[in-house]
């Protein structure tokens, strides 16, 4: 274990450091993470933590690969990086294009590069409108989201994130952003038709809602959507950034209701968060409206790490991983041994619904006042027993890696079946 001044440590990340999320009554005691292996962390003064939501949904393959580390190495000494603008390319971006139209929906080809999920949501909203207003549709600019929806805290991913305390403090949404209920598919067609299809570009949706308190939808929730999608000529963008790559069972969770988007926004677990890398996919008739147009109008998007080639190596090394250890398909079958497990805990009082889709989980509590925090207290009671996860509010959210062992998975449950009652004393 490294050897760390712990309070130096500490005391340096106070006076230093800006958290995301960040208000200093959180960071007193924080956690000092110096090491992961597996589904593991360990924390700089010698706890061991299972680590409960793969971090921050992103660490796929599990920590402490070193085949990642070094495809990273190996690049790095090669071409560590090279602009992606247009004239300009490089091997692994191309290979990762190729290899992404293999594994993504049928109708999704054409692909650019981001550094995260936030980038890659406003990549998609912009894309969105380039689309339309390439047409002529210059009024096509609204964008619909969901309530609860979570899609990043860029100004323009803020604006469709449906959660509103990140809205307050930064002089709330920009115009021309709409959020409906999570999972009525009808709110969509009412919104479309109060707000006027003419002005609508797109709807943004996670195929399971992750932040916002991981709801999956119902089995025809999507089907609707895709129908009204397409009667009001509205484009479907698909956030993926936490459910790509696995995470559900199905490399990309829209399968699962055999739908298709015309824009996929992922991340997270493209890289197995080794190194930050995001994007959008989009179908041949959005990637028209691209080639189309005359240079001068041409679609003024850019980043500077786009297509970063150290990234692209290491997705294409993560793509490997989870492909060789059949990781989509133990997703599926861990997910279903979490979920069964954690409906055992619906016989405590405390417990109201319990919901998941592949390796996700929520365990929703009931009867509690938000003064209460009754969800603060599980997660603190769940620390104490070494799991480390999230809490939206009440719900208390699991996503561990998908190469948690069916040991670790047993042990989630048992904290949580101890740190429930627990928390209520």
């Amino acid at each position: 274990m490294i050897q760390v001044d712990l309070q130096k440590i500490v005391t340096s990340d106070q006076e230093h450091l800006i958290h995301p999320l960040f208000h200093p009554n959180d960071q007193k005691e924080p956690f000092v993470w110096v090491k992961g292996e597996g589904a593991t962390l360990w924390t700089a003064d010698g706890r061991e933590f299972i680590d409960g939501l793969a971090c921050l949904w992103n660490v796929n393959a599990g920590h402490g690969r070193k085949e990642l580390a070094q495809a990273a190495a190996r690049q790095m000494e090669q071409l560590a990086f090279a602009s992606g603008y247009t004239g300009n390319t490089n091997i692994p971006a191309v290979q990762l294009g190729e290899r992404l139209t293999a594994l993504c929906y049928p109708s999704i080809k054409h692909f650019y590069f981001t550094s995260g999920g936030g980038e890659s949501n406003d990549s998609a909203i912009k894309t969105a409108r380039f689309f339309w207003i390439s047409q002529g549709k210059k009024d096509k600019l609204k964008i619909i989201s969901r309530e609860n929806g979570y899609h990043g805290v860029t100004i323009g991913s803020m604006s469709a994130t449906g959660i509103p305390a990140y809205w307050a403090m930064f002089g709330g949404r920009l115009p021309g952003f709409i959020s409906i209920p999570a999972l009525d598919a009808d709110a969509l067609e009412k919104a479309i038709l109060n707000e006027g299809p003419d002005t609508v570009a797109a709807f943004i949706a996670e195929p399971v809602q992750g932040a916002g308190g991981l709801r999956p939808p119902s089995a025809d929730y999507f089907l609707r959507i895709r129908d009204i999608c397409n009667k009001y000529d509205v484009l479907f963008i698909a956030d993926e950034v936490i459910t790509g790559f696995g995470r559900t069972g199905k490399w990309f969770a829209l399968d699962h209701w055999k739908v298709e988007p015309d824009i996929i926004s992922f991340a997270k677990g493209i890289t197995s968060a080794y190194i930050p890398l995001g994007g959008i996919g989009i179908t041949d008739r959005v990637f028209k409206a691209l080639t189309d147009v005359p240079p001068e109008r041409r679609w003024m998007h850019a980043y500077t790490y786009s297509s970063h080639p150290t990234a692209c190596a290491v997705a294409l090394a993560n793509i490997d991983i989870i492909e060789r250890e059949g990781l989509v398909e133990a997703a599926a079958q861990k997910g279903a041994r979490l979920l069964k497990g954690l409906q055992q805990l619906a016989k405590l009082d405390a417990v109201g619904e319990v919901r998941g889709l592949g390796l996700m989980a929520g365990v929703e509590f009931k009867g509690f006042q938000p003064a209460q925090k009754f969800g603060a207290r599980v997660q603190k009671e769940c620390y104490k027993r070494g799991l480390v996860s999230r809490i939206k509010d009440d719900i208390y959210m699991l996503a561990p890696p998908l190469v948690v062992t069916d040991a670790q998975i047993d042990r989630i449950v048992n904290i949580l079946g101890e740190a429930i009652p627990a928390a209520t004393q």
